[in-house]
C-alpha cells in the first residue's frame, strides 16, 4: 500500500452508493454556494456600492453645480433615497422576511432612512459640508415613496403573471 504525500494510507475504494451520495451532498452545497453569491451579487452587491457612492460623495465638498431651481437639492436626496428604499427592499426580498411585505416594507423603508440620518451626520462633520434636518426629510420621505411604489409594482406584476397563467 502506497502512502500519499499527507502521511494518510488509502484505505480502499469507496462503495458506489456512498460515493453518489458524496458527491450529490457535496454537489448540493456548490449549487447552493452558487446560488449564495449570485444573491449576493445580485441583489446584496448593488446596496452596499450605492451605500458606499453616497459616503464617498458626501465626504467630497458640496458641488456648485446642482440645479438651480429652490429645493432642488432635496428633489435630489428625495430620488436618491427612494432609489436605495428599493434597493434595501430587493435585497431584504432574498432574506425570511421575504413572506411578510409589512417587514419588508418596515425593514426596508427604516434601512434606507437610518443611513440618511447618518449621512447628514457625517456632512455635518466634513469640512465645506453642512447637515439639513429638510435633508433628512426629504431622505426618508424618498424611501418611503420609494419602497411603496415598487413594492405596488412588484404586487401588481405578480398578480398579473398569475392571471396570465389561469
Amino acid at each position: 500500500m502506497r502512502k500519499l504525500e499527507c502521511g494518510l494510507q488509502p484505505v480502499g475504494r469507496i462503495p458506489n452508493s456512498e460515493f453518489k451520495i458524496l458527491t450529490s451532498i457535496i454537489g448540493e452545497f456548490v449549487n447552493s454556494m452558487s446560488t449564495r453569491l449570485k444573491n449576493f451579487l445580485y441583489y446584496w452587491l448593488p446596496v452596499i456600492l450605492y451605500c458606499l457612492a453616497i459616503y464617498i460623495q458626501s465626504d467630497l465638498p458640496a458641488s456648485e453645480h446642482i440645479p438651480s431651481f429652490e429645493f432642488s437639492d432635496k428633489v435630489l436626496h428625495f430620488f436618491a433615497y427612494a432609489v436605495m428604499g428599493i434597493l434595501f427592499y430587493r435585497a431584504y426580498q432574498t432574506l425570511r422576511i421575504k413572506d411578510n411585505p409589512q417587514m419588508l416594507l418596515l425593514f426596508s423603508v427604516v434601512s434606507a432612512s437610518v443611513y440618511g440620518i447618518s449621512d447628514e451626520i457625517h456632512q455635518y462633520y466634513v469640512p465645506f459640508r453642512d447637515a439639513s434636518f429638510l435633508d433628512v426629510i426629504a431622505n426618508i420621505l424618498g424611501a418611503v415613496c420609494g419602497v411603496y411604489l415598487y413594492h405596488l409594482w412588484i404586487f401588481y406584476r405578480n398578480r398579473n403573471q398569475r392571471t396570465e397563467l389561469r
